[in-house]
């Protein structure tokens, strides 16, 4: 399974996530015949059973399309950008009408100085889960550069936004996060929308209710959140 995971490199902070590795022998992978180019990973299968994207011709890139996650910690309104990823907008509302993300637990919230985000989007809830396929980067342009770099390879990813977990290039999947305080990363995670005020709202509850500690750990800053955030239902609000 694919684990997505927060984690310290050397000075900086990286969202990240490991994939099998295929064997030789390994049927070909089923990729649509779209722009998106969704491609099976059968050696990463999904926690819950989904059928590939719908990779049209010309992917949907015009528009805003509001999203609301229901969790039992207050709702998170998101808003889509199909303009700046229509491919990401595309898989994550397919996931959202296929129902993989109800009923999931956002497994992860850190707290350092430069990163804060609650990471959710993986059904099994131990960040190994994801939808059985993977898909292109569609990465963002002109961020500010985080004040926090002096190397200017970190930009700033604002509070509220809402963009996708990875493992490297061209290893998009379910798995996203959401930014509840700025934070400073490489632009390699595709944006693609934004958190409403009631969404960034709960945000704000969750962490406050900080970490849960562990005897490794007794004052973490990175690990499941102690307020549990499950999604109780996602769907576009026109649903």
């Amino acid at each position: 399974m694919a684990k997505v995971v927060v984690g310290v490199l050397g000075a900086g902070l990286m969202l990240a996530a490991g994939t099998g590795t295929a064997s030789a022998e390994a049927t070909p992978p089923k990729v649509t015949k779209g722009p998106c180019q969704y491609t099976q990973t059968p050696d990463d299968p999904a926690v819950r059973p989904v059928p590939l994207p719908p990779d049209p011709r010309r992917t949907p890139n015009r528009g805003k399309v509001p999203v609301q996650l229901k969790t039992n910690q207050g709702k998170i309104d998101l808003t889509l950008d199909r303009a700046k990823a229509p491919c990401t907008a595309q898989s994550f509302l397919h996931l959202a009408g296929h129902r993989f993300y109800d009923r999931t637990t956002c497994h992860r919230l850190t707290s350092y100085p430069t990163l804060k985000v609650l990471q959710c989007g993986d059904p099994s809830g131990t960040g190994e889960g994801g939808p059985g396929y993977k898909y292109k980067d569609e990465l963002p342009v002109g961020l500010p550069p985080a004040p926090t770099d002096p190397t200017g390879e970190r930009k700033v990813y604002s509070r509220g936004v809402l963009a996708m977990a990875n493992a490297g290039p061209a290893t998009n999947g379910s798995q996203f996060f959401v930014v509840y305080g700025d934070s400073a990363l490489r632009p390699n995670y595709t944006i693609f929308g934004t958190v409403g005020s009631d969404g960034l709202e709960t945000l704000d509850k969750v962490a406050a209710g900080g970490i849960k500690p562990t005897p490794e750990a007794p004052a973490p800053v990175d690990g499941a959140p102690v307020r549990t955030t499950d999604i109780l239902r996602a769907r576009p609000w026109y649903c």
